[in-house]
């Protein structure tokens, strides 16, 4: 077994407590330690990228065998999503220790160690058991981060949003308890195999679970009708956390794609073509709430908020078609809104700490307006799906994979009317925030008669430092480097395709060369 493949959960897991108990009151040691923590992880999270390049690979927990025993499995899509939380982590991490965020609280660095415990451990367990549990230290943390240096505004969201996610914690361990009656398994690889025995006549317990199931994972993905508690609580949530669970929705993509694939895909006569029929006008719909959004928002968080909640809907018009093609583009198009989404949120907290507000409106210019500018001009056609950045090549494809009859006149028109709405709400953003500004001039400070220099206008308009503005650049420059070796990456995906699409290559796999159980 490659034991490295429970590194990414047994790292931050041991590394958070530590911090936690010991180091709680000694905030350059915690950093320290979390910073540190954080470079192994993304050391370990590209050695398991480059070694998963062949078949899925298995951890059996305490050498028990599948499916009797706990499964982690790493495959080429397992190891991209860990890649891209370790990458968006250090982003994040390193923007808040510049910023002074984690010291607003005592158990940031702890609490950030146990969301990337959960978020790896969702993309590497292959048990749908453990799907739920590290879901829960999902919300546990989440919610700790979330609420992270107080507020009326931050707890009154951060209720909603736990509220409404111990709600799908509900409905999950119901699903969990229909699909063992029917099966008596919970592993995935099991349950793909145990599926293909039930008759369509005997099999309506298994499609109240794969309901259940898509409802849950589209709470988390915040698709139509369950994406109200997103644009609340991304735009209450401090900056950087908000950058950080630009990641979070992309679990629930995940799991959709990995579960109603796998386990009730193509082939699966109980739920055969449920899952698209859903998701398709869920998606849709789901695009034009965040393109109304993002073009009535009055606020940068919250503008940005609403172009996730609206890019979290084209990424799942790729996914409900559950084709090859379709989901080359998804993967694409995820890898990109991840840290487009991610730019935003950490430039939005360097321009509101000098501004003094997220109001989009006229204000004095800042001491680096032009440079802000120009970050933000670069991260927002990003994220509109613009020429010549990532997201134009990514709704590209999401486009051209989306032409069948039925389908396409539906998905065109939402993706290109939302990237419309979007590219107008962020054009008049942009134009409030930097070019209005230039406008507005100082309030003079009164001085008295004398020969010494007056005072800067506003205390807390000071440059940004270089580590600050490190972490929005990198983002950035992703972006950009996602443009470039777009046919590289577009050629790993296609193989991470055909291997999400490689049922019987998966169950061998995990349960041995029977495929017995």
């Amino acid at each position: 077994m490659n034991h490295w493949i429970i590194a990414p959960v047994i790292l931050p897991a041991l590394l958070a407590p530590v911090i936690g108990f010991v180091m709680r009151h000694d905030l350059p040691l915690a950093r320290t330690a979390s910073v540190a923590g954080t470079v192994a992880l993304l050391v370990i999270a590209i050695g398991l990228f480059v070694t998963a390049g062949g078949d899925p690979q298995v951890y059996y927990l305490g050498d028990w065998p599948a499916p009797f025993g706990i499964v982690l499995v790493l495959d080429r899509l397992s190891a991209l999503m860990v890649l891209v939380t370790t990458v968006l982590a250090l982003l994040v991490l390193v923007h808040a220790v510049a910023t002074g965020w984690d010291a607003r609280g005592w158990h940031f660095h702890a609490l950030f160690q146990f969301q990337l415990m959960g978020i790896c451990g969702a993309f590497l367990t292959g048990d749908i058991f453990n799907l739920f549990v590290f879901f829960e230290i999902l919300l546990i943390a989440s919610y700790g981060l979330m609420v992270h240096s107080g507020g009326r505004d931050r707890m009154r969201a951060g209720l909603q949003y736990v509220v409404i996610n111990l709600a799908g914690s509900t409905l999950f361990l119901f699903a969990l308890g229909v699909l063992y009656s029917v099966t008596g398994t919970l592993n995935i690889a099991d349950l793909a195999l145990r599926l293909q025995e039930v008759p369509a006549d005997e099999a309506a317990l298994v499609r109240v679970a794969a309901m259940l199931l898509m409802i849950v994972f589209a709470l988390k993905a915040a698709l139509f009708p369950v994406q109200f508690w997103l644009p609340g609580a991304y735009a209450n949530a401090p900056a950087p956390v908000a950058a950080l669970f630009a990641i979070m929705t992309k679990v629930g993509a995940y799991a959709i794609l990995r579960i109603h694939t796998l386990v009730f895909g193509p082939g699966i006569v109980a739920t055969d073509g449920m899952a698209g029929t859903w998701l398709l006008p869920a998606a849709i719909v789901t695009i034009a709430i965040g393109a109304v959004g993002v073009l009535g928002a009055r606020n940068l968080l919250a503008l940005i908020a609403f172009s996730v909640l609206g890019s979290m809907g084209t990424l799942m018009v790729a996914i409900s078609a559950f084709s090859p093609v379709a989901t080359t583009a998804a993967l694409y198009y995820l890898v990109h809104s991840t840290f487009a989404a991610a730019a935003l949120f950490l430039l939005a907290d360097l321009v509101i700490a000098r501004r003094e507000a997220g109001h989009l409106g006229a204000r004095p210019a800042t001491l680096q307006n032009g440079l802000f500018a120009a970050l933000f001009f670069a991260a927002a056609i990003g994220m509109a799906g613009m020429p010549p950045l990532s997201g134009f090549i990514g709704k590209l494809m999401v486009l051209d994979a989306l032409r069948a009859p039925g389908t396409m006149a539906w998905a065109w028109s939402a993706v290109l009317f939302g990237s419309l709405m979007t590219i107008v709400g962020f054009a008049r953003a942009g134009s409030a925030l930097f070019w209005k500004s230039t406008a507005v001039p100082l309030d003079e400070p009164e001085t008295a008669e004398t020969d010494e220099a007056p005072e800067a206008p506003s205390g807390t308009d000071r440059p940004a430092g270089a580590m600050e503005l490190a972490p929005v650049m990198a983002t950035v420059a992703l972006l950009v480097m996602l443009t470039t070796f777009a046919g590289p990456l577009v050629g790993y995906l296609d193989g991470t395709t055909a291997q999400i699409f490689d049922r019987s290559g998966y169950v061998t796999a995990v349960l041995g060369t029977e495929g017995e159980t």
